[in-house]
C-alpha cells in the first residue's frame, strides 16, 4: 500500500509540474504575442509615415528642380530639338524583299 501511495503522489507531483509549465509556456506566448501586435502597429505606423514622406519627396516640381540642379539637366525646347528622319534602311542592314526574306 506505501508503494502504491507513493507511487500516486509521484504521478500527482509529475502532472503538477507538467500543468505549471504548461501555464507558463502559455502565458510566456499570450505575452509574445502582444509583444508582436504592438510591434506590427508600430510598424504599420512607420510604413505610413514613409509613404508620405516618398510622395512628399516625389512631387513634379522636386524631381524637376534636382534634375536641374544636380543632374544639370535642362528642359527640351525647338530651339535645341533634333530631328531625325528614317529613309527605312539601317545602315549595314540587307534590303527586304517581298514576303520578309532577304
Amino acid at each position: 500500500m506505501l508503494r502504491l501511495n507513493f507511487l500516486l503522489l509521484l504521478a500527482v507531483m509529475g502532472s503538477a509540474m507538467v500543468l505549471v509549465h504548461s501555464q507558463y509556456q502559455s502565458r510566456r506566448l499570450y505575452t509574445e504575442l502582444h509583444r508582436a501586435i504592438a510591434e506590427s502597429r508600430q510598424l504599420e505606423t512607420e510604413h505610413q509615415r514613409l509613404q508620405v514622406q516618398k510622395r512628399a519627396q516625389a512631387t513634379p516640381l522636386r524631381v524637376e528642380r534636382l534634375a536641374r540642379d544636380r543632374l544639370k539637366m535642362h528642359i527640351a525646347t525647338p530651339a535645341i530639338t533634333q530631328y531625325v528622319t528614317d529613309d527605312g534602311s539601317a545602315p549595314g542592314a540587307a534590303p527586304r524583299t517581298a514576303g520578309g526574306q532577304p
